[in-house]
């Protein structure tokens, strides 16, 4: 019995995560509510090549992601995070949640497939 129990929350812990990536377009729609905070986790040479309008930068391959983010970003409300294709944004989205941001949700494509 534990061990199906032990099965199933990892089952769950599994969709729970998948459920944070989410397509352009609910991306879209997440981007108007005011409270929304965008960020792209790539490089700045990166975003230098642009980026989201409205997004702020804060670096995921900085030894202080979480500490910038923390101080930049309110845990309280929603935080849609991007990268180039997905990956970084991916395991960005996993630490701000391990951090204690309540609502994340990571752009499925990444800027790629938005600037297409």
């Amino acid at each position: 019995m534990k061990f199906l129990m032990s099965i199933l929350l990892v089952g769950l812990s599994a969709v729970s995560c998948a459920q944070n990536r989410v397509s352009q377009t609910e991306f879209k729609k997440l981007m108007k509510d005011p409270s929304a905070q965008i960020v792209d986790v790539r490089t700045s040479k990166e975003v230098a090549e642009g980026k989201i309008a409205g997004s702020t930068n804060i670096d995921y391959f900085s030894a202080s992601f979480i500490a910038t983010a923390q101080k930049k970003l309110d845990k309280n409300k929603p935080v849609l995070v991007y990268c180039a294709a997905g990956g970084r944004s991916a395991s960005a989205a996993k630490d701000l949640k391990k951090a204690g941001f309540k609502k994340v949700y990571d752009l499925e494509g990444g800027y790629d497939a938005w600037k297409e």
